[in-house]
């Protein structure tokens, strides 16, 4: 922080936002010098001056000044892993902090935007929505869903090839008239201004609101309200994106989340939790030579089994949806971590053993399940819950007659895509690996061939921009810098 704090605000900042534009896409970072210039990196150093900086007596910052302050951030080390009773539990919570803050920036940004659409606007629930009426994207967002996505895509342009900055007169200089044709310059920039655009001020307000904790030593794990307004004013012409890759993230399903509740509360989670289990059951639909059967009523009460249950020639796929994030507590690895943990998923491993046990039993209810092959439980978040199926992790979770594996809809959406080789054997061959089944599981795809996702392909079409290059990156993921 000191490091930080010897320097003007309105110095650093633009270095820090010209680094985060240079070094964009996960394929770079490694590729930076010394492999200092790692996004969370960034984000904490651009936190930190904005939150303590000061322009009175400080020095400008030059780009050997940030590599000298990415430097130190390198050498942090985690400030309770050597100071522990239990060596095992210390590195498990190590490992929660550590995927907490760097696993968030490599999910696929294609995936992120185009889910958004297809599950916002282009999946039907099951339930009579509260808040996700007609017209709620021009109340809660101030336009459509699709100009709100692609207002996003053009402030990460801009941000990506104007060293972190999106300048309003740009929208009056020549050869902009024909994206002001598809979204008015107005639209864009009131919608910038509402949900994009912050200053100083209210950055350190909601800092201050966002903390959990007063241990300095565990700051750069909070959360960091650039991801709530990425873009912040007062630091030069226009506006600065000092993390370029938190603009498409407020677009994505997560941040139009967190939006909704803002404005909403609980009716607009529960509106998103519904619309997600649909989703999930589209892409399951997709998977070849599989038969997906809704959730089954049973008994007297007319209780319920798993949302979805997919039967392929090698075995039933029991798969529960569970529209839910790792919260804070996950992420510091507090006290609090295991009873979230538990309070999140737990549930879902029961529904899997009751409906696996449900159908072992010949239920009439469950007559069209075969019973003559393998049963495996698959549990799917709306968002990553990092290392919960390695051993750290999971004895914290209920025990269960069935594998379970935990994966966040991005893995699936790649799974049933997989071409080469079916589903059902590559879940099976996962499963007989004691330590491959312990790992995400996007490894399993690893060297497999995929088909496009027509269920995203549908998404990303409702763009604007659809066909330029700005947002549809590959899913590549420089991996875990740990």
């Amino acid at each position: 922080m000191a490091q930080v704090r010897r320097h003007r605000p309105s110095a650093l900042l633009p270095q820090i936002a010209r680094a985060s534009a240079a070094f964009a896409l996960p394929s770079s970072w490694l590729e930076s010098p010394y492999r200092k210039y790692l996004p969370w990196a960034l984000a904490d150093a651009a936190r930190v001056s904005l939150a303590c900086g000061n322009e009175y007596h400080r020095k400008d910052a030059t780009e050997t000044d940030l590599l000298r302050i990415l430097d130190m951030y390198s050498q942090l080390e985690d400030p309770y892993l050597y100071d522990h009773d239990n060596d095992r539990d210390a590195l498990a919570r190590f490992l929660l902090r550590a995927a907490g803050e760097q696993m968030i920036y490599q999910e696929p940004v294609f995936q992120e935007l185009a889910r958004a659409a297809a599950m916002l606007t282009q999946t039907t629930g099951t339930r009579e929505a509260r808040c996700l009426r007609p017209g709620w994207e021009e109340e809660l967002l101030g336009t459509s869903l699709s100009h709100y996505v692609g207002i996003a895509q053009l402030l990460w342009a801009s941000a990506i090839t104007c060293a972190g900055r999106f300048d309003p007169d740009s929208l009056e200089t020549p050869g902009m008239e024909r994206i002001c044709a598809e979204i008015p310059a107005t639209t864009i920039l009131s919608v910038a201004e509402k949900h994009f655009v912050t200053d100083t001020a209210a950055f350190r307000q909601a800092n201050e609101q966002a903390r959990l904790t007063t241990d300095p030593l565990l700051r750069r794990y909070e959360y960091n309200p650039l991801r709530g307004t990425p873009l912040v004013k007062g630091y030069g012409p226009g506006f600065l994106a000092p993390i370029s890759q938190l603009i498409p993230a407020k677009a994505s399903p997560l941040g139009i989340y967190y939006t909704g509740v803002a404005a909403f509360g609980a009716a607009f989670a529960e509106d998103l939790g519904d619309l997600f289990e649909a989703y999930v059951g589209r892409q399951l639909g997709l998977l070849h030579d599989a038969t997906v059967l809704p959730e089954i009523a049973y008994g007297q009460n007319q209780a319920l089994s798993v949302d979805w249950i997919v039967v392929t020639d090698d075995l039933v796929l029991l798969v529960e949806v569970k529209s839910v994030r790792p919260t804070v507590h996950l992420r510091l690895a507090t006290e609090r971590r295991v009873k979230e943990l538990q309070r999140m998923l737990g549930r879902a491993y029961e529904q899997i053993d009751r409906t696996a046990a449900l159908i072992a039993s010949g239920r009439k209810e469950f007559a069209g399940v075969p019973t003559d092959r393998p049963v495996q439980g698959l549990i799917v978040t709306m968002e990553p819950f990092h290392i919960v199926n390695a051993p750290l992790q999971r004895p914290l979770l209920p025990a269960t007659t069935v594998p379970v594996t935990v994966c966040s809809i991005s893995e699936l959406e790649d799974m049933v895509t997989i071409t080469d080789t079916p589903v059902g054997r590559l879940l099976l061959d996962r499963a007989d690996d004691a330590r491959r089944s312990t790992y995400a599981l996007r490894e399993a795809f690893s060297g497999h061939t995929h088909a496009s996702n027509a269920v995203l392909d549908a998404g990303w079409d409702s763009y604007p921009w659809r066909d330029a290059a700005a947002g549809k990156v590959p899913s590549e993921t420089a991996g875990a810098v740990l």
